[in-house]
This record gives structure tokens, C-alpha cells and sequence, in this order.
């Protein structure tokens, strides 16, 4: 355990004494606000009949593109930098087991995806002011989008922590997960392309938007939570097995 918590605590602080760590948080950021902003002058405008949280967490296009694109962003330097400067070699030659530095490093990566979204909980303050009596603000509906992003945000990183062990270069392992991520996302478009029954079912079950728009409803199905949970743990299995493989090819 005491290996595990050294690992986890040089994963966040290792994110945040890279300059190029700013950059990420700058550009979530920016995203965020702008996802606010448009859904502020939809309050003002009386063009929002939905619980504000829905379409402040399920139907921004800003919200997607920073899920999508701020986990591969995390992850990418979690173990192919560590390959390619060498210290990962060093690493594996301490008593540390695969399994101990593959979750060492999610739960880093997982712990810095959710401090940046504590600077979205002041939007709860401004929406409280903001939203009117027609769309109040549910906090129960509020709690389940955060519960949403933690559980989509977790399996998106294990994604990210994956093509990261698969690769030496920063950029090559961005991109990877960040295609792997969208591929899995816009698999939830496909009966927009078909209407064979089987797939139509299928699609609403992995679809990320369907579960995202009834998390920030409120609405917590134990369906998701597993399907979350159990991708992420095969994510986690399949970095494990990666890194175990390179570690003897090596």
C-alpha cells in the first residue's frame, strides 16, 4: 500500500510541476466557461426547459469536447514518457509489482481529472442566482452529473493509461486514446445509421451521451455504474498485461 500511495502522489505532483500541465488546465478550463457561458444567455434568453444540469453537463458540445479530448491529455505521459527518458526501467526494478504501478499511476491520472472540476462547483452558486423559477437547479440532478463524470471520466483514462503503456512517444499515445475515446463515443450514434433492432440496443447501452443526459438528470441506473466499472477494470487488466509484456521484451 505504502508503494501504491508513493506512486499516486508522485503521479498528481509530477502532472502539476510540468509547465505544459497549465496548458491543460487552461484549455479545460476555457471549455467549461465557455459551456457555462452559452447556457447562461439560454437562462436569460427563457430558451432552457430542461434541468440546467442537463444541459450544462449532457448537451454542451463543450462539455463532450473536453471529456473527450482532456483524458488523453492526462494519461499521455503517464508511462511512454517514463519509457522513452528511461526511468521506467528504473522503476520496474524495485520491489514493486505491475499491478501496484499501472494503479499507482490511474488513480494520479483520475486524481488530477477530478481537481479540475472542482473549479466547476462554483457554478452551482451562480446558477442558484441565475436559474429560473420554470428550470431550478436540482442539486440531486447536479450530484448524479458529477457521479457521471467521475465514472466516464474514470474509464476514459484507463483508455488513456493503456495507449500510454503500448508506446514511447507522448503525442502518439494522445492520439491513440483520443481515437479509442471517440470511437467508443460516436458508437452511441448508431442508430442514427440503422435501424436494425439488436444494434439499436445495443448502442443506447454504451451510448456516453444517453447516460451522461440521464446522470445529470438525476437518474442513477445501476446499468451504467457496472458498465463503467467493469470497462474500467479491464482497462486497468490490459495495462497491467502491457506493461508485463514490455517489461520482458525489455
Amino acid at each position: 500500500m505504502s508503494l501504491f500511495c508513493t506512486i499516486w502522489r508522485r503521479e498528481v505532483a509530477s502532472f502539476f510541476l510540468m509547465p505544459a500541465s497549465y496548458a491543460v488546465v487552461t484549455f479545460f478550463l476555457a471549455l467549461m466557461g465557455l459551456s457555462f457561458w452559452l447556457m447562461v444567455q439560454m437562462l436569460m434568453l427563457g430558451h432552457v426547459a430542461t434541468p440546467v444540469s442537463q444541459v450544462m453537463f449532457g448537451e454542451s458540445l463543450f462539455f463532450w469536447m473536453a471529456m473527450l479530448m482532456v483524458p488523453p491529455l492526462i494519461t499521455m505521459r503517464c508511462v511512454a514518457e517514463e519509457r522513452r527518458i528511461g526511468t521506467m526501467e528504473l522503476l520496474m526494478t524495485a520491489p514493486v509489482g505491475d499491478a501496484t504501478v499501472a494503479l499507482g499511476k490511474f488513480a494520479g491520472a483520475l486524481t488530477v481529472f477530478l481537481l479540475l472540476w472542482i473549479p466547476t462547483l462554483s457554478y452551482v452558486f451562480y446558477l442558484s442566482k441565475l436559474a429560473p423559477y420554470a428550470t431550478p437547479l436540482d442539486v440531486g440532478a447536479l450530484a448524479g452529473a458529477y457521479v457521471g463524470i467521475g465514472l466516464i471520466g474514470a474509464f476514459f483514462l484507463s483508455i488513456g493509461l493503456f495507449a500510454s503503456t503500448c508506446t514511447r512517444n507522448q503525442m502518439v499515445a494522445a492520439i491513440s486514446s483520443f481515437s479509442l475515446i471517440a470511437m467508443y463515443f460516436f458508437m452511441g450514434f448508431t442508430p442514427r445509421f440503422t435501424e436494425l433492432p439488436l444494434l439499436h440496443q445495443s448502442a443506447h447501452y454504451i451510448s456516453c451521451l444517453t447516460h451522461m443526459i440521464d446522470f445529470s438528470r438525476g437518474v442513477l441506473d445501476s446499468r451504467p455504474v457496472v458498465l463503467y466499472l467493469s470497462l474500467t477494470a479491464l482497462m486497468l487488466f490490459m495495462s497491467v498485461k502491457s506493461i508485463e509484456s514490455r517489461k520482458w521484451k525489455a
